[in-house]
């Protein structure tokens, strides 16, 4: 009986130690069930969440707009995270100059142009002469408004120019206030969708975001908007204003912000480089009306009979008044000799000699045989067809119209303020070079670019007497040799020397032959594409040393640049000039032409001409 009754006391010992684990169990589940909810309230919950999630709509509802968002903040996240403060923000917006500018680099432009960023010191302007024209009044309007500007001109070239003169004021302020609108409800949206107690805000957010992205699809001023938008804007504004209100953190809220601004950032940049390209394909391509100009004229020419040259002892007598002008474009050319002729006191002694090349040269051949100027004559060569070869390629010589260079300037002063100054310098190429070989039995020429207008009778020009000088030639003293000497090897050289331009330049070809200034290019040529940082400017240099100390500098008066790029010339300065001169990218019969400019243009065209009214030419 004892050892019955000693085993049947044994059993219930361990039978209270296993309730008492069930009773610690469930009081532990309890506690961590009350606990839950209390992290959720207190907003612990927004310290546990990845980092790289933050911003990802875990709906599958989200509208496909947002999820696309969702999916650039988690592929920018990590670069995103590297920032710790909001100033960050305002710091992306504030422009910087790009690694080595103002030093002595080279850096080609997207404009066809070929930049120089030279050192930060500011040559002193020359004195003015007695009416000469106001240099650096003209140059003022080339000034950047900010440093953002300056780079852009420094990258994109003339474009900007263009750009900030076409910048118009934004008048569609209730687009412009729902854009703002959107941008803030995208910042906020994948915050608020994380919480589930605010599922109804979520919804009814991502509602008013379809609604405004749909709207701003189709319509892009205030006038396109549908009649009920008022509505759809207090609605989006009640909403965003209840999701300030909510507990989100505002560390996600403020890294959405980042990711919207690097995203309008990269697409604002991507539609800048896409406008400055087309810009670029704009002033470099051919318009359709010349295009169809040049071959009518190219197809008449092959159906007539008799076109030769009946002048042939005009253009090999030197005492005439001889002017050379290279172009592909006949109209221009056209514009040069006719404004040319027509402000002449006689025509008779005048004789122009075109140069251009094969394709052209057709085209011109008719169209100077069929128009008269006066009593001038008129010689039309194919310079490909003249047996020349460049010594340095050691192939046919192809014609190669005048070089534009951009001379980029900067300066900081006490204030540790930065002014930016740009200069356009339009040089000879490779083709000038050969100007005694083309014209053996000529003394003296005068070179006109195909893009002036010419106001004044010329004939003072050959009366000057220019010394030992070679070329005559308008100088820009504002770019000196000192600020370009890292460019020009280790020749020696006068520092204080002006750069020169092209234009109107004339040019004794028999002081060049006793110089053999075209051996002297050419050897230059070679030694400065040695240097690969060179290739792409190596025409401004070789052209400034070749004519180094045999520049005579004519009269500023004489010709007025920056028709083509500076739309802030004063127009007392256009009339007293002698010539204007479209340099630059904006010519004059162009669409992208400066519109106030043309005027002096048009002028000289026949608007009855038969063929500039079937090709519907009308500048």
């Amino acid at each position: 009986m004892k050892g019955g009754v000693s085993s049947s006391y044994a059993i219930p010992v361990p039978a209270k130690r296993r309730w008492r684990g069930l009773v610690i169990a469930v009081l532990a589940l309890v506690f961590l069930s009350m606990l839950l909810p209390l992290v959720f309230l207190l907003g612990l919950h927004n310290g546990f969440h990845s980092t790289t999630g933050y911003g990802t709509d875990h709906r599958n509802s989200a509208p496909a707009r947002i999820k696309i968002y969702d999916q650039h903040s988690k592929t920018n996240q990590s670069k995103v995270d590297k920032s710790k403060h909001v100033d960050a923000i305002i710091k992306r917006f504030t422009p910087t100059l790009p690694k080595g500018f103002g030093n002595a680099s080279l850096k080609a432009t997207g404009n066809g142009t070929n930049g120089y960023p030279v050192p930060t010191d500011m040559p002193k302007p020359a004195k003015k002469k007695s009416g000469s024209l106001d240099r650096d009044k003209v140059r003022d309007n080339t000034i950047a408004v900010d440093e953002s500007e300056m780079i852009c001109e420094l990258k994109f070239g003339s474009y900007c120019l263009w750009r900030l003169e076409q910048r118009v004021k934004m008048e569609d302020g209730v687009v412009k206030r729902m854009k703002d609108l959107l941008f803030v409800a995208r910042a906020y949206y994948p915050s608020i969708a994380k919480l589930p107690k605010f599922d109804k805000l979520s919804q009814e957010m991502k509602q008013n975001i379809q609604d405004f992205e749909r709207v701003l699809s189709e319509a892009t001023t205030d006038k396109d908007l549908p009649p009920r938008n008022k509505q759809k804007i207090r609605m989006m504004e009640a909403t965003i204003a209840k999701a300030k209100s909510c507990p989100v953190d505002c560390n996600n809220v403020d890294k959405k912000f980042r990711q919207l601004v690097d995203l309008t950032e990269d697409e604002a940049n991507f539609h800048m480089k896409q406008s400055a390209f087309l810009y670029k394909l704009a002033v470099q391509t051919m318009p359709k009306s010349l295009h169809c100009l040049s071959m009518r004229l190219t197809v008449e020419y092959f159906r007539s009979f008799d076109i030769d040259d009946k002048l042939v002892e005009k253009f090999v007598n030197p005492d005439l008044y001889h002017y050379v002008i290279f172009s592909k474009n006949v109209l221009a050319s056209s514009v040069a000799i006719n404004s040319t002729v027509a402000h002449a006191q006689g025509s008779e002694k005048l004789v122009f000699h075109l140069l251009t090349d094969k394709e052209n040269f057709f085209a011109m051949k008719l169209w100077f045989f069929r128009n008269k100027y006066a009593d001038a004559a008129i010689q039309v060569l194919n310079i490909e067809d003249l047996n020349l070869y460049n010594h340095h390629k050691a192939a046919p010589l192809h014609l190669s119209l005048p070089e534009d260079f951009r001379v980029s300037f900067r300066r900081v002063d006490k204030l540790s303020s930065t002014h930016f100054r740009t200069q356009y310098i339009s040089m000879f190429s490779e083709s000038f070079y050969f100007l005694p070989e083309i014209f053996q039995s000529l003394e003296k020429v005068v070179v006109l670019a195909d893009d002036v207008i010419v106001q004044r009778d010329l004939s003072a020009l050959w009366d000057l007497d220019m010394g030992e000088k070679v070329n005559g030639a308008v100088q820009l003293c504002a770019v000196k040799l000192f600020d370009l000497k890292s460019h020009l090897l280790s020749r020696k050289f006068d520092e204080n020397s002006c750069a020169w331009t092209s234009g109107v330049n004339i040019i004794d070809l028999s002081r060049w032959r006793v110089q053999n200034l075209t051996g002297r290019y050419q050897r230059l040529m070679d030694e400065l594409k040695k240097d690969e940082q060179l290739s792409e400017t190596t025409g401004l240099s070789a052209g400034l040393l070749t004519f180094h100390g045999l520049v005579y500098a004519l009269e500023d008066s004489w010709i007025l640049p920056g028709l083509g790029y500076n739309y802030g010339l004063d127009l007392e300065d256009l009339k007293t000039a002698a010539i204007l001169h479209f340099d630059g990218s904006m010519k004059p019969w162009l669409d992208l032409g400066i519109p106030k400019y043309k005027r002096y243009w048009r002028k000289f065209l026949d608007p009855q001409n038969q063929f500039l009214s079937d090709c519907n030419v009308n500048p």
